[in-house]
């Protein structure tokens, strides 16, 4: 490894560095620790694509952390729907609020960061190089992939990020440090990608061992994929006067504390939808209705896939309108401002769809 790994890519960095609304310049004075940490959490398990719209839109509403602080839950949580895990937005206001009671001012430590809710180890370094200039180790899954290359470590992940940390810490300087996280982070994105690296045009191909083993593609050696197992469910639409049933899932758990529709639980068994429908109500559906099957969506968890039938029924008697029991009634022409999270904006979206059509045998 050539001594100056840092200086090459800092200079690189000082030209090529994405512009991004969360960002300071290359060598401008450290970015708001607010809007460093939302970004942070967004981003975790996220796509700088996908966070970006989310990002602008947070810091318009809640434009300081004590602005998101004193936000209520159910407003934040419908801002977050549609960016996944929602534990983080969860943890996120848990932070704010706590960041608020102690001033304002975040920690400018690793270890004071590390303290608060949500923030782990690599979100503290990140927090703490990028707002702060603190030297630390920020490694994300980008970082993980430029070092495992640049030391060409043959240790197949998870094994492997001890002695990636190792290696990060052996080039990370003492100066520029949020530009060196930042810049790291950039040349995994944008050349030392995980398919077909730009090795040609690298600032680091001079003392990369993982070039010279003439394919660094195949860095770093990850573990054999284990199947993800499926799980089935149902999610039962139920409209009267033109508002549907929506329920609020309960605070722990996937999708906790979100809107959402009323749904059964999510197990190995398939159930045949078809049979159930027929039958005019299912045990875990909202109420006694004629109840039809409107189709399937999917969706994909962290550990898991589900396929969750979608069933539809117009509600009667003392489930008027107005009478939503534990749940809310939510005019239907309304259902994009919900809130709902991906898995749910699906279902309602193929109920819409579905409610134009006849219900089976029905006559044109």
């Amino acid at each position: 490894m050539f001594v100056d790994a840092a200086a090459a890519l800092l200079s690189w960095y000082d030209v090529h560095a994405r512009t991004l609304p969360w960002r300071a310049p290359p060598g401008a004075p450290a970015a708001d620790p607010y809007r460093v940490w939302l970004s942070e959490v967004m981003l975790q398990q996220t796509t700088v694509a996908a966070a970006r719209a989310y990002f602008l839109r947070f810091t318009e509403r809640w434009p300081t952390v004590e602005s998101l602080a004193a936000a209520g839950e159910e407003a934040v949580m419908a801002a977050w729907a549609g960016l996944g895990y929602y534990a983080r937005a969860r943890n996120m206001l848990a932070c704010a609020r706590a960041v608020a009671a102690a001033g304002g001012r975040f920690p400018d430590t690793e270890a004071g960061l590390i303290a608060l809710p949500g923030i782990g180890r690599y979100t503290a370094a990140a927090i703490a190089a990028i707002a702060f200039g603190r030297r630390a180790v920020v490694v994300d899954a980008n970082v993980e992939r430029v070092v495992a290359r640049l030391f060409a470590i043959e240790t197949p992940l998870p094994a492997a990020r001890a002695a990636i940390h190792a290696a990060a810490d052996a080039i990370t300087p003492d100066a520029r440090a949020g530009d060196f996280a930042q810049a790291m982070m950039d040349l995994g994105a944008t050349i030392c990608t995980p398919r077909a690296p730009a090795c040609a045009i690298c600032p680091l191909r001079e003392g990369c061992a993982g070039v010279r083993t003439g394919a660094p593609e195949r860095l770093p050696v990850k573990p054999a994929k284990r199947a993800r197992p499926r799980r089935h469910g149902t999610a039962f639409w139920l409209e009267r006067d033109g508002h549907v049933l929506l329920h609020r899932r309960p605070a722990k758990g996937l999708l906790g504390g979100m809107r959402a529709l009323p749904s059964g639980p999510w197990t190995p068994a398939d159930a045949d939808m078809a049979d159930t429908a027929a039958d005019g109500g299912m045990a875990d559906a909202p109420a006694a209705a004629a109840w039809r099957a409107v189709g399937r969506v999917e969706h994909v968890f962290t550990h898991f896939a589900l396929d969750l039938a979608v069933v539809a029924a117009e509600a009667e008697g003392r489930h008027a309108a107005g009478d939503a029991g534990e749940g809310e009634w939510w005019p239907v022409d309304r259902i994009a401002e919900a809130g709902l999270p991906t898995l749910f904006a699906k279902a309602a979206t193929l109920a819409c769809a579905a409610r134009s059509r006849p219900a089976p045998g029905d006559q044109p």
